[in-house]
Formats: C-alpha cells, structure tokens, sequence
C-alpha cells in the first residue's frame, strides 16, 4: 500500500511515501541554495524515490527567519536557486513542494530587533528571548501578502505544490494555539474559526493567486500536548474548516510540543489525531513521526490512520530507505 499511488488535489504521486521537510543547515549564510544542498535532495529523490518530496521551511520574509541559514525565498533573486533544487528533485520523478513560514516569536532577533507574534506572549517554545509585540490587523493583512508572493515565487521556480506552515510553535501556529494567544479581536482564542482565521485568510489568498491547478498544503500543529494547549479535537475542527477553504493536503504534526509528543516513541506517535482527522474530512492526511521501516508505513496506512506517511529522520541519515 506504501507504493500504490495517490492523488493530492490535481497531481499524481507514484507513492505515499513522503520525505516531510527537515532542516539541513546545508544552505549557505543568509539560506542560499548550495551545492550540497542539491545533491541532498537529488540523492534522495533518486534512491528513496517519495512520491513528495517537502522541502525544508523557506522563509518568506527576513524579519520572520528562524535561523540565519534558514532556507529563503523572501525575494525575487531565490528563483533561480530554487529552481536548481526542484531540477534536482524531479530527476528522481519525486514531486516537489516548497514549505512556506514565518517563525514569529521564534525568529532570529537580527542586530537585537523585535519578534512578533498573535500577543505579547512568550512561547513555550522560547526558553529565553524577547517578548514578541502582538501583530495588528493590518501587519497581518501584509504578512498574508508576503505569504502570496512567495508562493508564485515558488511556482516560478518550478514547485510542483505550495505548503504553508503553521506548525511546531510558528507564528500561524502561534495564532492556533491557546497558549500564545491572547488577542481579543476577529483572531482571538474564543473559538477555533478565530484561532485559524490568519492561517484560512493566507490560504485563501494563496489559492487565488496560484490558481486551482496547483496543489496547496497545509503542515497544522494540530495538538499541542500540553495544559490549556490546542486539542486533537480542535484539529479535527481546524482540518474541516481547511478542508472547506480547498486545501489538497493535510500535513499533520505537533503545536508548541514540537515534531516530537512527549511519552511516545511507537511509530506514527502523531496517528490518533490524524485518524481522528480522517473521520472528520476526505482530503488526504499526511502522518510523519517514529516511522524507520517501510512495514511499519504500510500498516499504518492499512489500519486507516493517514493516506501517506513522513519518513523524516531515517531518510536525513540514509538516502537509499526504502531499498
């Protein structure tokens, strides 16, 4: 069932084996494409063959860089260079979707400037840092068009899917969560159409400006594993809700808990919310976490706890996986 193909919005995968995006630090100063960050993803495509893969978080911004070689496509000068990495990845016959995010309260504070976030609230995901200033309506109007123009960057370069990331403690994350938002407008933590309505309002704008050809995913943090967090049950919402924006894919992963949820280990430690999901919509549910052999994918996907699985850290360490 691993290798039997699937169909995520108008494009085909040849399997439902996915390499999720994973941060190399294999880009040089400023997040520029390297050769070794090519041939990373080229020895993967061709020796793993995923149906997709994801590539690591690109920031749309510099002002929301998570780390100073963080991947970027923040500007018009990045095509060419991603346009490099996607060459690289079709030669394997893997599709290729770029990841888009701002980091928020987790962006690298450049010569000592400010974060921002949904409130003036630290993440649990920030042990020490600047309390980030609480985003305006307008701010995030802007934010959402920086999002747009990065995804038709990102089409120019020859992505064959857009995902953006609102996950693992981000700033769209930041807004989904319980823990960091405080706000009490239109986007405040009363209800989960609050919580995702930036997130909904960036997918919107981005569907319009890609067109409906164009696959366009979503990574959500669905569950933040801790008190007064997000819920598998508000995800199951969220994902309906995304669902009902045309989103193609459903990326599933931890909130302010990370890509990791503490006490389990066993693989697909993510599955009882995605099946929970699976119950709530009929988009594709992408399960990444603790997979490290392909029997254990293909149970996952026969016990109906997602329709494509993430093999992330067994893949960083061996591009032959699968063979």
């Amino acid at each position: 069932m691993l290798y039997d193909s699937i169909h995520v919005g108008k494009r085909e995968l040849k399997n439902r084996l996915v390499m999720p995006p994973m941060q190399t630090d294999k880009t040089a100063d400023g997040g520029h494409v390297t050769p070794e960050l090519v041939q990373y993803y080229r020895e993967r495509a061709l020796q793993a063959g995923p149906g997709l893969i994801i590539t690591e978080h690109s920031c749309i911004t510099e002002a929301g860089r998570a780390a100073p070689k963080q991947l970027s496509i923040a500007e018009d000068g990045r095509i060419d260079e991603h346009r490099r990495l996607n060459e690289a990845i079709h030669e394997g016959g893997s599709l290729s979707f770029v990841q888009l995010n701002h980091a928020g309260s987790q962006a690298h504070p450049f010569d000592g400037g400010e974060t921002v976030s949904a409130s003036a609230v630290l993440s649990p995901r920030v042990r020490e840092g600047i309390t980030p200033r609480a985003l305006s309506r307008g701010e995030i109007r802007e934010l959402e068009e920086r999002f747009a123009e990065a995804a038709l960057r990102a089409i120019r370069a020859e992505y064959d899917g857009v995902e953006i990331h609102s996950a693992h403690g981000y700033l769209l994350n930041q807004f989904y969560s319980p823990l960091t938002n405080r706000r009490e407008d239109e986007y405040g933590p009363q209800s989960v159409e609050n919580r995702t309505r930036f997130l909904r309002e960036t997918a919107a704008l981005l569907r319009s400006a890609i067109g409906d050809k164009v696959p366009l995913a979503v990574r959500l943090g669905g569950a933040d594993y801790l008190p007064g967090g997000s819920t598998e049950e508000d995800a199951a919402e969220a994902c309906r809700l995304l669902a009902a924006e045309g989103i193609d894919l459903l990326d599933i992963s931890g909130g302010m808990c990370g890509f990791v949820r503490a006490g389990h280990s066993e693989p697909g430690y993510f599955g009882s919310m995605t099946e929970t999901i699976k119950a709530a919509v009929s988009v594709p549910v992408l399960l990444t976490g603790g997979v490290t052999r392909p029997e254990e994918a293909d149970e996952l996907l026969r016990s109906g706890k997602a329709d494509l699985i993430g093999v992330g850290r067994a893949l960083f360490r061996d591009p032959h996986w699968g063979k």
